[in-house]
């Protein structure tokens, strides 16, 4: 509008209706110049030419023409714009007013509008290409960062199975051989060498499987099978599910959180009955177990390695944990957990929550242990 104006201002006297809405029309059609570069080239130069012809104007009816030109040019249509700069001048050095002088004066004002829109061209293409050079580096440290973490759980999954399982091998075989002695002099088993055996047993079994989570992700536990196992083992535990999909981190997530939460009310709340609770509330799976056993919030409690790598677990999905004697009586574990949570390595994420917390210990399907003196949960 502003260059549209100018060509207006500046036309000769007398100059013709028509000429004047050749000159607007040519200038106006500029606005046109992101989407149709090319249409608006063509409608620019011919209005503008046109105008020259009837109205016989100074150098500044060129604006529009130069501009249309650049705008070809930063769009990768050089040669279209060479083409129209060069019919604007001849029609200009004839009809213009101006001359030989002013006819090469808009020669150079054309020639930078080209050089110009040449560079402009060069600079969007460098911008694209540096944007897509940090775009491969930034996937590049993302492959580089899971290649990472494919390492590391191989060499916790070595170093586990060199450091645990010969020893907890050599527990399960030296309890297994006192059992046998016993039984072959007639003699009661105890229930201690009963329980050691096992649990040795039971670890094994999971040490193993944690292996090959290590070594390659398997399929993620259910909360059914913990809640068996820890009715197995003499707890009354209730269970309400959620009947719903969930992602498989939200899933191995609550999963652990009951195993812990389970593992704990088996050594404090002694045969107090649990209840265990999963649902989906305003975009949120809430996890819950709570016991009825001794606990009261006078006593106080000393959060342990167990509850810490929950809360840690709970906090790298972005959730929130609560756990603590409740007024009533007993223990309870509440966790919130966002639904829409993000893609971890989960393998990566296991091999690490066993790596800090290797002191956690499955509930055994059979022979259950007596509970043991109070100690952090």
């Amino acid at each position: 509008m502003a260059i549209a104006a100018l060509v207006v201002a500046t036309a000769p006297d007398g100059t013709g209706r028509l000429a004047y809405v050749l000159g607007a029309v040519g200038a106006l059609a500029l606005a046109g110049f992101r989407s149709a570069p090319r249409a608006v080239l063509a409608v620019t130069t011919l209005g503008i030419a046109s105008y020259v012809v009837l109205a016989e104007p100074g150098t500044s009816a060129a604006l529009p023409v130069v501009g249309a030109v650049h705008t070809a040019a930063r769009a990768g249509h050089r040669v279209h714009g060479a083409v129209a700069a060069a019919l604007f001048l001849t029609v200009f050095a004839f009809a213009g007013d101006g001359g030989l002088n002013a006819t090469l004066l808009l020669a150079g004002w054309f020639l930078c509008a080209v050089i110009t829109g040449l560079a402009d061209q060069n600079w969007q293409a460098y911008l694209r290409q540096t944007e897509q050079r940090a775009l491969d580096a930034e996937r590049t440290r993302e492959e580089v960062a899971l290649r990472r973490a494919g390492e590391e759980r191989l060499r916790i999954a070595r170093e586990l199975h060199d450091s645990l399982t010969h020893s907890i091998a050599v527990v399960k075989l030296q309890a297994g051989v006192a059992v046998h002695l016993a039984r072959k002099r007639g003699d009661e088993v105890p229930p201690a060498l009963l329980a050691i055996q096992e649990a040795s047993g039971e670890a094994m079994r999971e040490l193993r499987a944690t292996l090959v989570v290590l070594r390659e992700p398997g399929p993620v536990g259910r909360v059914e099978e913990v809640v068996e196992r820890a009715r197995a083992a003499g707890l009354s535990v209730t269970l309400t599910d959620h009947d719903g999909d969930l992602p498989d981190e939200l899933r191995h997530t609550a999963y652990r959180i009951v195993q812990e939460a389970l593992t704990n009310a088996a050594r404090h709340a002694g045969a107090a009955p649990v209840r265990v609770r999963l649902g989906v509330d305003d975009g949120q799976l809430e996890v819950c177990v709570e016991d009825d056993g001794r606990a009261v919030p006078a006593d106080g409690f000393a959060p342990g390695i167990g509850l810490t790598g929950m809360r840690e677990r709970v906090e790298s999905l972005d959730g929130t944990l609560e756990c603590g004697p409740k007024e009533t009586g007993g223990f309870a574990v509440r966790a919130r957990l966002p639904l829409g949570v993000r893609e971890p390595a989960s393998a990566a994420a296991d091999s690490a929550a066993a790596d800090r917390h290797p002191d956690h210990h499955p509930i055994p399907d059979h022979h259950p242990i007596p509970a043991p003196t109070p100690e952090p949960r």
